[in-house]
């Protein structure tokens, strides 16, 4: 789907823990610092939907896994990536004006980073119940 891209990570396996990339200043999708949040989900969660209306985000699982559904209303495309730090390890960049939910399919708690090019603006995004 235009405007969804998804990188894959480095993952660096020690004997002390793993070190996880997620993005540097000079990676593709990166559109300045504003704010980085994490978001918790609980297993068969979901939390949406949202639409963003400047902002690009730029979202990396670091516990559990995820799915997100990003929709594009305006072309009725639907795009769904599982995301994990165990399985498909990668940066999901999202451009403004798509909707997107995510939900836990792992049990518990699975956590995800989001970098955001501008400090959270709840006037900047729309919100629905269901797409």
């Amino acid at each position: 789907m235009d405007g969804v891209t998804v990188t894959p990570l480095k993952k660096i396996a020690t004997g002390k823990g793993d070190v996880l990339h997620a993005m540097k200043a000079t990676d593709e999708g990166y559109c300045g610092f504003g704010e980085v949040y994490f978001s918790e989900v609980y297993g068969g969660q979901r939390k949406g939907w949202k639409r963003h209306n400047r902002m690009t985000l730029n979202l990396v699982v670091v516990k559990g896994a995820i799915r997100f559904i990003i929709v594009n209303d305006k072309t009725n495309e639907r795009e769904e990536v599982v995301l994990s730090p165990d399985g498909n390890y990668a940066r999901l960049t999202v451009a403004p004006g798509l909707w997107m939910a995510f939900e836990g399919v792992a049990e518990g708690v699975s956590l995800l980073m989001d970098l955001i090019p501008e400090p959270h603006d709840p006037a900047e995004s729309d919100r629905r119940d269901e797409i």
